[in-house]
């Protein structure tokens, strides 16, 4: 907040317990100069009736010396879990008749690729931490990391090289997006140390692509069309962001970028990509489960698939809603102009 200059708004979770103890104490342990930014509170997630909390919020306001401007009704959304905090995470498994498991990478990142999987009630989507956990899964994934280098040292260190290694030999397909991608190659190298010290390492060896990591980090809205059978003709749009590129020394492109880039690759069964978000229109994800049952002998009945980016600003726009119907706007609104004019003032020295 100090460094864009910005008021503030502290938002507690009374789903979780302890609400004023959190927002008093972190009021009261900021500097002067940090306390004056908050503009009020706001609490978060609450069920049942507002008076009840009255006394309550009187309290906090005279302890604080700002005013609580929402108390936001609890909702049930479908959003994005946080990293850390996804309880799909520690999902078991899923009875439905395609299993699918992703591989809960010390660094995992971007997890949500996957989310769409589940609204297919063919697909049954786990996270497993550990060889023993993976089984026989109809497809294997290895997602999205923050370290790609010091991930795939943990796969080999773990046993799951050998355990990738095996279900490939078994015909199982696997897929790897950005770091898992990576992984999936030949070797990944790193002289620049931008991932940490600098160094190289063997990749799993089951895609015929080099990376090399660089400082520079690609972020980009793309769209896409899956050239790579069993897929190919699939429209996907997500987004890109990945430090290093991939040099692909064989096999086929996974998909081809609006413009003409290829990207990824698959071979023999294998197949990845850098592309973030790519089950989200549902074409994919149709085509994936009917490739995957195909390999088991079996026919599905697949309802229509809810194109996950409009879903999701469904329920964003529901959750705006909301908090524009608690908030305390007008209040708000002059509490930033009182802020601002304060902040002229101090800026000219009087």
């Amino acid at each position: 907040a100090e460094l864009v200059d910005a008021p503030v708004l502290l938002v507690g979770d009374i789903d979780r317990g302890g609400v004023f103890a959190q927002l008093y104490g972190t009021i009261a342990l900021l500097r002067e100069e940090e306390r004056c930014r908050v503009l009020g509170t706001v609490i978060n997630k609450f069920r049942g009736d507002v008076g009840l909390l009255e006394p309550g919020l009187r309290q906090l306001e005279a302890l604080t010396g700002v005013p609580v401007l929402a108390v936001l009704p609890w909702m049930r959304l479908d959003l994005d879990d946080e990293d850390s905090l996804a309880p799909r995470l520690k999902a078991s498994r899923a009875e439905r008749p395609l299993q699918i498991a992703v591989v809960k990478l010390p660094h995992l990142s971007n997890f949500t690729d996957f989310s769409p999987l589940e609204d297919d009630p063919a697909i049954g989507l786990r996270y497993v931490a550990v060889p023993e956990e993976t089984g026989r899964p109809d497809l294997l994934i290895l997602p999205g990391t923050k370290s790609s280098l010091s991930d795939l040292k943990w796969l080999k260190e773990t046993g799951f090289r050998e355990t990738i290694g095996r279900l490939h030999g078994e015909g199982v397909p696997i897929l790897g997006v950005c770091g898992g991608y990576q992984m999936l190659g030949q070797r990944l190298s790193d002289p620049e140390g931008t991932e940490g010290e600098p160094g190289e390492d063997e990749g799993l060896g089951l895609l015929p692509c080099e990376t090399v990591f660089l400082s520079g980090k690609r972020r980009e809205r793309v769209g896409a069309t899956v050239c790579c059978a069993p897929f190919d003709g699939c429209r996907i749009e997500g987004y890109e962001i990945h430090m290093g590129e991939t040099r692909r020394m064989g096999g086929s492109p996974f998909c081809r970028l609006d413009g003409g880039i290829d990207d990824g690759c698959a071979a023999d069964g294998v197949f990845g990509t850098y592309v973030h978000g790519l089950f989200d229109s549902g074409a994919l994800t149709e085509k994936l489960a009917e490739y995957l049952a195909g390999k088991r002998g079996l026919k599905l009945e697949h309802p229509q698939l809810r194109p996950r980016r409009a879903f999701r600003e469904r329920e964003y726009e529901r959750l705006a809603d909301s908090v524009e119907a608690a908030l305390d706007i007008p209040l708000l609104i002059e509490r930033m102009k009182a802020w601002e004019s304060r902040r002229k003032r101090e800026d000219r020295g009087t």
